[in-house]
């Protein structure tokens, strides 16, 4: 299959009496040169297992399973798994699997996560895969432009979502995407992004203490460090600007402002 143009989609969907859900995400890629940055970023082995989110009506799944070992699709849609049955007929090393992917297993083996998620469950995917205990070797993700922005920020501009995704990996903006590549055409923009997840070494019960002082931090964004991680913490006021002052980080400053080594030492040092 070559990549279809709306009014080809329109014809496939219409033969399984089907329509995009905007409740489900369903934008279909229409941009051979955006697929081919994917593929490109995906930097595929004959040997790979890839793991995609989201594959529609397989246009990207024809294109992974071309390039590696096994593709394990992930579609909730029923209606356009009966579709991806017709696409993929053909192509033999793909798996197809009618679930959430919230509520599925990943992988025991080594694997790739390339995904064109439904945006609505960007955020809850990501940490899934980052807080895997197999996680992938790296994802190649289509997600909204200005969250991609938001993931790779750096301070003074950090939000809890990139100090969360840059702890456990390193994310990377590989391309911007206009919203007139898919059809329907979403409301903003996108862009392709990678994230390689870090070899972290440490218990679990250190990830949680991080999380817990990231969060206090980041529990009024508009007001100083020194008053939201004393009043979670219960501190003496005057403790907490020497516990911040202790790791070179001035009380006054706000929590997007601090780089993840900052909210390391603070964490080691409470």
């Amino acid at each position: 299959m070559n990549l279809l143009s709306p009014t080809d989609i329109k014809s496939l969907l219409n033969k399984y009496d089907s329509k995009p859900s905007k409740g489900l995400g369903q934008n279909f890629l229409i941009d051979k040169n955006v697929l081919s940055k994917i593929i490109e970023a995906a930097a595929l082995k004959p040997t790979d297992v890839v793991l995609e989110i989201g594959p529609g009506i397989g246009t990207l799944t024809q294109k992974l399973a071309k390039n590696c070992k096994k593709v394990i699709t992930i579609e909730k849609d029923r209606v356009m798994c009966e579709i991806l049955k017709e696409t993929l007929e053909d192509y033999r090393n793909v798996e197809v699997i009618n679930v959430d992917i919230r509520n599925h297993k990943l992988p025991t083996t080594n694997y790739k996560l390339v995904a064109n998620i439904p945006y609505y469950i960007t955020s809850p995917v990501i940490r899934k895969f980052l807080e895997a205990e197999n996680k992938p070797d790296f994802m190649v993700l289509m997600v909204q432009k200005e969250v991609a922005q938001r993931i790779c920020a750096k301070p003074p501009n950090m939000s809890l979502l990139a100090v969360s995704v840059q702890f456990y990996a390193e994310p990377k903006i590989i391309s911007y995407v206009s919203k007139n590549c898919f059809w329907p055409s979403p409301k903003i923009d996108s862009a392709i992004i990678k994230i390689t997840p870090h070899k972290i070494v440490g218990h679990r019960e250190s990830y949680n203490l991080f999380f817990k002082v990231v969060k206090a931090g980041f529990s009024h964004p508009r007001k100083q460090l020194a008053s939201n991680l004393s009043k979670r913490f219960k501190m003496p006021k005057e403790k907490t600007p020497e516990w911040l002052l202790k790791n070179k980080i001035d009380p006054k400053q706000r929590a997007e402002t601090l780089s993840i080594e900052d909210w390391k030492n603070l964490t080691n040092s409470i």
